[in-house]
């Protein structure tokens, strides 16, 4: 009785230790809503200052408060490329703006095309004579190309520059796999369609090193002749040929490297930064030392909404991997998207619709309820445009073929039609510990796919006869769409990836353009003279939107980049190991055909680990316990 009595006071203790924890935490997140939410009317005449702290993404991921509050930390910032051009653009022509000033201290990358669309906003800016001041300690290809753009482009002291160019590894399990003797079995259809190699190879096949040497080619030859056009003093071949001489030749000085390579202009810390800025806009002494006046991104978008009038054009985004259900946004859910466009089209207030693509696919279901969803909006009367941001690869290309016309950007990837599925068993693993499976079976498909006893004849002909039949859908598909034969795509299909200038030769795509482009087009095929983009699902409510006020630019969070070139490389490369626990989870998920383009992942800086992130899946958590076993 006495134990039973102690246990209950634990209980107790811990239920009211959980109540404060949790009344806490909802005074401090109103009390944070209140102090920094932005609010219309703080523009102050000076500098727009645009603090990346984070990544430049087409769309922002979905805040999850169960997951903030059980990683105990925040994830990594997010901004929207669209977000940052349009503040930019908007303070080209705004008087109270004399400067914009991008900090890139903090900056964790940005695909190309989204780089792209934010340099010809600052180009737009130099262009109404104003100047573009960028600082960074470190850059990287893709503050690189941001600040290739800039009037001035600062870099600390101690800072420094390197250029890398897209490639790198690709990670194979297949010893992995066979050391815990678990079979992968696939079924795919695409000579190129490479997304299967990890877990059947030990290295990359010639097709897949042919068919990604010609992207990394294109998009490396893309980057440099945008750098090199908007900053012709850029040696670029000195800086990537042979690195250690080109630093040697200043001594070591990181700093001096990149202002004689022409990357940079001037050296200097955050203080001499300030002052400089200062010298432009006007001090701030209230701000501290190298204080200047200025307003905050978040400010000046809530200052600076975007137009309502005239006809809507509904704008669709398509962002991340696609998957079955309502997943997003950051994640593309077929659910969600299909009765967003659904939902538009029977509300009666859209002229058109334009799609955005950024997703390397996912699953054909999902893929084929967006297709569709599209494909009744377009019976309907209402013109169809897509556009292409930096991936629309495998599903992010099948959602695309009900469109009547595609936009694409020279470094857009698309392509990979092709399909593919995988799936393992144990049943070697687990006779190795003297376990076995039997039963009986009233046809050859019971109990299929029976992952622990092993998958019968019947059923691996059966799932290689499915994926065939998507693959010839896809084709029919592209085909109609593109208005040739399956067979003339089939002979551009087969999984192979393409670039945006070769997909648009090929009859892929129909021309360059950005998605204002693509908008353009869709208003004037609705014959509508007033218009405005309106993006559907881009205004949340509830936890979402009260979550996404406090991760604005205005709040403050302790820096988890690293703070040398050397780090900074290191980090981005730690992520593969993440990496590794997000591709065994895929191989055991049970996520049936795959339209997806695993080799895409190349193309774009590796994320970082997410908030939280657990393993997921047998063979995932059995590697990870191998893993750790290994480096302890």
């Amino acid at each position: 009785m006495k134990f039973a009595r102690s246990v209950w006071k634990v209980l107790v203790a811990i239920k009211d230790g959980l109540a404060l924890l949790f009344l806490l935490l909802f005074f401090w997140v109103l009390y944070a809503a209140l102090t920094l939410r932005p609010t219309p009317g703080q523009v102050h005449e000076g500098a727009l200052t645009i603090t990346l702290d984070g990544s430049v993404v087409e769309e922002r991921s979905a805040l999850q408060p169960t997951q903030l509050l059980l990683s105990g930390e925040a994830p990594d910032k997010e901004f929207q490329a669209r977000d940052v051009a349009r503040a930019i653009e908007a303070a080209a022509d705004d008087t109270r703006i004399k400067a914009v000033v991008l900090d890139l201290e903090q900056f964790t990358g940005g695909r190309q095309v989204h780089l792209s669309r934010i340099g010809a906003a600052m180009d737009k800016v130099r262009a109404a004579h104003k100047p573009v001041l960028v600082r960074a300690l470190l850059y990287t290809d893709d503050a690189v190309q941001l600040a290739a753009h800039a009037s001035e482009a600062w870099i600390d002291p101690i800072g420094g520059a390197v250029v890398t160019g897209p490639g790198g590894s690709q990670l194979y399990y297949k010893a992995l796999l066979d050391r815990f003797k678990v079979k992968a079995h696939i079924f795919k259809v695409g000579t190129y369609k490479s997304a299967v190699e990890p877990y059947a190879r030990s290295d990359a096949s010639p097709e897949a090193k042919e068919n990604l040497a010609a992207i990394y080619g294109a998009l490396w030859s893309a980057w440099k002749a945008e750098v090199t056009k908007a900053r012709p003093k850029a040696q670029i071949d000195l800086v990537t040929r042979d690195p250690a001489q080109w630093l040697a030749q200043s001594g070591g000085d990181m700093a001096q490297a990149a202002v004689k390579a022409g990357l940079v202009d001037k050296v200097g810390d955050k203080v001499a930064f300030g002052k400089r800025v200062g010298d432009l806009v006007g001090h701030d002494p209230a701000a501290g030392e190298g204080g200047y006046k200025g307003t905050s991104l978040a400010q000046y978008l809530a200052d600076k909404p975007e137009s309502t009038a005239g006809k809507a054009v509904a704008v669709v985004t398509i962002a991340g991997t696609i998957v079955d259900g309502e997943a997003g946004p950051g994640t593309a859910g077929g659910t969600r998207i299909a009765n967003l466009i659904d939902q538009a089209v029977a509300s009666g207030n859209y002229a058109a619709l334009v799609v955005r693509v950024d997703s390397p696919g996912g699953s054909v279901t999902a893929a084929e309820r967006i297709r569709a969803a599209i494909a009744r909006a377009r019976a309907k009367g209402l013109p169809v445009a897509v556009s292409m941001a930096n991936l629309a690869a495998s599903g992010g290309y099948w959602v695309t073929t009900p469109a009547q016309r595609i936009f694409a950007e020279p470094a857009t990837i698309t392509g990979s039609i092709g399909v593919f599925a995988v799936i393992p068993s144990f049943e070697d693993t687990l006779a190795s510990y003297g376990v076995t499976a039997d039963g009986v079976r009233t046809t050859p498909l019971s109990g299929q796919p029976d992952v622990m006893g092993g998958l019968s004849p019947q059923f691996e002909a059966l799932s290689q006869a499915s994926v065939e039949s998507y693959y010839a859908r896809f084709l029919r598909l592209v085909a109609d769409a593109r208005h040739k034969s399956p067979q003339d795509i089939d002979k551009i299909a087969q999984g192979r990836v393409w670039d945006g200038g070769t997909a648009r030769q090929i009859g892929l795509v129909d021309q360059f353009g950005e998605l204002e482009d693509a908008e353009a087009w869709a208003a004037k095929a609705a014959k509508l003279e007033s218009w405005h983009a309106e993006f559907l699902g881009a205004n949340p409510g509830g936890w979402q939107g009260f979550l996404a006020s406090l991760m604005s630019d205005d709040s403050s969070s302790e820096s988890r980049v690293a703070s040398d070139v050397t780090g900074l490389l290191a980090q981005r490369q730690q992520a593969l190991g993440w990496r590794v626990m997000a591709d065994l989870g895929r191989l055991n998920s049970a996520a049936g055909a795959q339209v997806y383009c695993l080799e895409c992942g190349g193309v774009a800086p590796v994320a970082p680990r997410p908030a939280g992130a657990v393993p997921q899946g047998l063979v995932a958590r059995a590697s990870w316990l191998a893993l750790l076993g290994k480096a302890f």
